[in-house]
């Protein structure tokens, strides 16, 4: 700009650099000067301070039972819940908090075709590009399509994924651990994000699971034949994963060629890695006693026992010289009977645990086409649950899917004979009405789920009829919560709010619903066992109870006798609730009090 404040045009071919060297050497000076003693390795993107915001942001939302839905509603103690998985993480964090032992997720893979949960952070709409967003009847954003063009493509996902990851890690228990299948797209983004939320000293392993039985001929590049699994421990020193039994194939190497009476054998080289500098005292002569020759090992090689355990070997008989005996370096014998559990490996092979291809088959088996593109087989996330649980632990899914976790459960316990519990979570997205899906009549994908898990249920159990193993599920549906919006400034009340206000639950709300709403605001699981009966000819619901101080036991009657009070007050449960519109005025709710105070004093007395 010159001195009359016109902008110039600089051309840089007639600049003198020479002349701006004092500039550059001053510049130099003061970059070298600069403290970076505060800096430090940051892994952030744009919009990750309204993602922390949201994963401890309150919700006003509730669970509410479909037992019409429901398989085995009265024994079962696996759950499906439909709706937004971060409601659903939210829903659970006191009633579960570290109670899970193992999560395994298969989260959108962000390859810039598929929806991604969009939650809102109270960010203005035109933030986004709205030719991607997906909105409801009331306008609201729900999901959208992340394509590659969005400028926060990588940054959508992270914010979407690190709020659930976040509540996840709280279900964990002390030896949790968590499973997460990903690809290239997001295997990068995804491992930064969970040395951030787990910690990086919990990270076990990132397992590659090659789930192409043949190569794709038609790829540009490579054939894409595998796909990665990462696995973080709750706490690293307090996880390991399972062993494996040792497989038929694995069990065939061992044999006995000398008719060794302590049976089959294998056998593993008796030298080690190190070399004679490092370790001297492994690096000795032994005898052949076939030939009397004494045998060095390699300068580079030496032997991998020290004296006194090689003649420990010797005396045992251990040694195994060859065929015809000759060998230059023994090898050591290892017996089928001492042979452990096999350590997992980090390369699944589909052979092992299944492909693409075989989840496709896995859902053929149950129905009549294919409804999902992209699914894993039960085989393995199998594996996974084996390497990750005992047989009571619970384990969560939550992005269901086609519910081939709850399938995979299913199935081991069978096989093993094991407990373990599921929790699916599903978002309520729709199906197209032109897919096969829609033409079935499957108009959500929970319904399609649900649905797989009452027929793999009914499949395992007719090949396995002496197995006991519960092939149910309670399902539940997050909806908004129970209770009206009572809440008014006073200036705003009208006369036709005050019928409102003489029962704060909403019309369309069942004993059921208020239950399962004081369970899950009471922190207890939603599991235990539920006992309907009537006391005086009131329906009263008895809820993990088996006697006095235990459980929860609940009245919603319109009208509750003072005889039904005391009744339900000698059971002595731990809590027991009652609907605030059962009681004509605050003087019945002082006489509940009281009648609690004197009859069953450590009883919690809750009225909603």
């Amino acid at each position: 700009m010159n001195d009359e404040g016109v902008l110039e045009k600089i051309d840089i071919e007639k600049t003198d650099w020479r002349s701006s060297r004092e500039f550059f050497e001053s510049l130099g000076e003061a970059l070298d000067k600069l403290d970076d003693k505060d800096e430090s390795y940051d892994f952030t993107w744009v919009g990750k301070r309204k993602s922390i915001i949201e994963a401890g942001a309150p919700i006003n939302k509730t669970l509410r039972p479909d037992v019409e839905a429901s398989k085995n509603w009265d024994t079962t103690e696996n759950l499906f819940i439909e709706g937004d998985n971060l409601d659903a993480l939210k829903l659970l964090q006191e009633s579960y908090l570290g109670k899970v032992k193992m999560i395994y997720i298969d989260p959108p893979y962000n390859t810039g075709k598929d929806f991604v949960y969009h939650d809102n952070f109270k960010a203005s709409t035109e933030q986004y590009d709205e030719d991607t967003e997906y909105h409801d009847e009331d306008g609201n954003i729900n999901f959208k399509k992340n394509e590659k063009t969005n400028g926060r493509y990588h940054s959508d996902w992270l914010s979407m994924m690190y709020p659930r990851l976040k509540l996840a890690r709280n279900l964990l228990s002390e030896d949790g651990v968590i499973f997460i299948s990903i690809d290239d797209n997001e295997q990068a983004n995804l491992k930064k994000l969970c040395d951030e939320v787990f910690g990086e000293d919990n990270f076990v392993a990132e397992l590659v699971w090659q789930n192409r039985v043949s190569p794709a001929n038609d790829a540009k590049w490579f054939s894409g034949d595998h796909e990665y699994v990462l696995v973080y421990a709750r706490m690293k020193d307090e996880w390991h994963p399972n062993r494996l039994e040792r497989t038929e194939k694995q069990n065939s190497y061992y044999t006995n060629p000398d008719n060794d009476p302590r049976g089959p054998w294998n056998s593993a080289a008796y030298t080690c890695n190190k070399n004679s500098d490092e370790r001297p005292n492994l690096y000795y002569p032994i005898i052949n006693p076939n030939t009397n020759e004494e045998i060095w090992p390699r300068k580079t090689a030496v032997w991998a026992y020290s004296k006194e355990t090689h003649a420990e070997n010797v005396k045992n008989g251990l040694l195994y010289w060859g065929v015809d005996g000759k060998s230059k370096s023994p090898r050591k014998k290892q017996y089928l009977t001492d042979a452990k559990k096999v350590v997992p490996r980090s390369v699944l092979n589909y052979s092992d645990v299944g492909s693409t291809q075989s989840s496709t088959i896995d859902f053929l088996k149950l129905f009549d086409a294919n409804y999902f593109q992209y699914t894993k087989p039960a085989s393995l996330i199998s594996r996974l649950v084996q390497h990750g649980t005992q047989e009571g632990d619970t384990i969560l899914d939550f992005f269901s899917g086609s519910a081939t976790t709850a399938h995979a459960v299913m199935q081991l316990n069978v096989e093993d004979g094991g407990n373990r519990k599921w929790i699916m979570v599903q978002l309520p997205e729709e199906t197209d009405e032109k897919s096969e899906a829609f033409k079935a009549g499957y108009k959500t994908i929970p319904e399609i789920s649900r649905e797989r898990i009452r027929r793999a249920g009914d499949k395992i159990a007719s090949e396995h009829p002496d197995a006991k193993v519960d092939y149910g599920f309670r399902a539940l549906r997050i909806d908004d919560t129970n209770m009206k919006d009572v809440y008014h400034p006073a200036a705003d009340i009208q006369q036709s709010m005050l019928d409102d206000l003489v029962d704060n639950v909403r019309e369309d709300r069942s004993d059921f619903d208020l239950l399962f709403g004081v369970l899950t605001q009471s922190a207890l699981e939603l599991n235990r066992p539920l006992e309907t009966s009537q006391l005086d000819s009131t329906t009263v619901y008895k809820y993990d109870y088996f006697g006095e101080v235990s459980g929860l036991v609940a009245c919603f009657a319109p009208e509750i006798s003072e005889a039904t009070i005391k009744s339900i007050a000698a059971m002595r449960p731990l809590t027991v609730v009652f609907r605030e519109a059962s009681f004509p005025d605050s003087q019945a709710k002082v006489n509940l009090a009281e009648h609690f105070r004197i009859i069953s004093p450590d009883t919690k007395v809750k009225v909603v």
